[in-house]
């Protein structure tokens, strides 16, 4: 078999690495001690978040009303496209990186580069952005506890009279640093207890509720006609991923090539069922178009009587967002980690702690990033640096997949992705018409970030990668 025919193929931008030297290379340097089930629990800490107790109730009211269901559905086949091609690579690639892994091995640098480094700022966006948005939960509980606090302590500036730095976003951000450079064993630990507090309470949420079901209220289903659902779908879209993140632990799993597979499919399909019966609780408490749309489960519980509940609820957005740092940041400093070990960024960042063997210089470094964008920016301008990345991630990887079945069908697979290819292009065009809906500001400061990654490739990591050392 030639070098070409082994998936090493290529030179310059296009080089890449045989799937095989991926598979082998590098063992023993990260700590393998995550199972199945704290796999999963890092998937299902990515999904679940403020989608549930917020979005929900935003696209029901708005966009969707009792058909919001619907929407969560359609984002869920869509999502599930993206995430049995992630599957069959995680069975197949057990190594920290996920997209940017993928990619690398079946695309080539450049692409892999690329998506490397867009998920840098998605990721690190993403924590600083979810950090933010638990303040607000937190500075509504402790204000229904009767306390005060004082201005500058919640709220980034703008948001308020005196606030200059959002002090408890960024005093989380450096808390999830601080749970990850523990050690992965202990902050799988404290993800996986977190993870069933946070389940317990949307159970907790869906049983009361579903007692407090009028069935008149579910009519009209589709108040805002089919395409309101289906544009319901493509915001709550970015409710039902995180898988793609707790795949770049595949190199710290005892068993990847069996658990991660199931780990991503798992948490996807516990993730659906309760994201689809907390959308028929709520619009069935409540007729949609009085739902809060920032606080819908809080309105929908009110109208019933059940006011009390709220500041469980609260309590519960507030668990269930920080499982969502903890899974977005564990991805960054991976992916950060992998791209440095290849030697597309400095090795400098690669160096993992002698003892708890994490990659203790980034996770403080993307800490600090965090929680210097959750501190000094309005919710909405760091909302903006997130999205587009990860949706094209979903593209490369389905693209990707679908390559690697037809050039390599030979290489064994712990799970192979079923309707090959169908099912992964329906990844793809669904990823791409959600594209669509990002706002132009969001595509202004990707083409700023993607231009500044092709500099950086150039200037430095398309003569110090790996593969460029080895002759590539």
């Amino acid at each position: 078999m030639s070098t070409r025919d082994a998936g090493g193929a290529g030179s310059g931008l296009l080089r890449r690495k045989p799937v095989e030297q991926i598979a082998t290379e590098h063992e023993g340097e990260l700590s393998r001690s995550l199972g199945l089930w704290q796999l999963t629990a890092i998937g299902i800490g990515g999904i679940i978040g403020a989608g549930i107790f917020a979005l929900a109730g935003a696209v029901a009211n708005q966009t969707a009303g009792p058909a919001v269901l619907v929407s969560f559905l359609i984002a869920g086949v869509a999502s599930a496209a993206a995430a049995l091609s992630y599957a069959e690579f995680a069975g197949m690639i057990p190594k920290a990186g996920s997209a940017y892994t993928y990619s690398y091995a079946v695309l080539g640098e450049i692409v892999g580069w690329m998506v490397g480094w867009d998920l840098l700022l998605e990721y690190t966006a993403i924590v600083a952005v979810v950090a933010i948005g638990i303040s607000g939960y937190f500075g509504f509980l402790v204000a229904e506890l009767g306390f005060q606090l004082p201005a500058w302590m919640l709220g980034a500036p703008g948001t308020g009279p005196g606030r200059v730095v959002d002090l408890f976003a960024v005093l989380l951000c450096l808390l999830i640093a601080y749970l990850l450079n523990r050690g992965i064993k202990v902050a799988a630990r404290f993800e996986t207890t977190v993870v069933l507090v946070k389940v317990a309470v949307v159970v907790l949420v869906i049983v009361v509720g579903f007692f407090h079901i009028t069935t008149a209220n579910y009519t009209p289903f589709f108040p805002y006609g089919i395409g309101g659902a289906i544009t319901g779908a493509a915001t709550v879209f970015f409710a039902v991923f995180g898988y793609d993140a707790m795949s770049t632990a595949a190199e710290e799993s005892r068993d990847s090539m069996r658990h991660m597979p199931k780990a991503i499919i798992y948490s996807l399909l516990i993730s659906m069922v309760l994201y689809v019966l907390a959308t028929l609780v709520l619009t069935g408490m409540q007729n949609y178009r009085e739902i809060d749309p920032e606080s819908g489960f809080s309105s929908a519980f009110a109208s019933v009587g059940l006011s009390g509940l709220a500041g469980v609820i609260a309590a519960g957005a507030i668990v269930g967002i920080l499982t969502v740092m903890f899974t977005f940041m564990l991805g960054v400093t991976r992916v950060w980690f992998a791209m440095s070990r290849d030697g597309l960024l400095p090795q400098w960042f690669a160096k993992l702690h002698p003892v708890r063997r994490v990659p203790s210089r980034v996770t403080w470094i993307v800490g600090v990033g965090s929680a210097l964008i959750a501190g000094f920016l309005p919710i909405r301008e760091a909302a903006e640096l997130t999205n587009i990345g990860i949706l094209l991630a979903f593209v490369v990887v389905c693209l990707a997949v679908i390559v690697l079945r037809y050039r390599r069908p030979d290489l064994p697979r712990g799970f192979r992705t079923p309707g090959m290819p169908v099912v992964p292009a329906i990844g793809v065009v669904f990823s791409l018409w959600l594209v669509t809906f990002l706002a132009p500001q969001t595509w202004l400061r990707f083409l700023f970030w993607f231009l500044l990654g092709l500099v950086i490739y150039f200037v430095y990591s398309r003569r110090h990668s790996m593969l460029a050392s080895a002759g590539g």
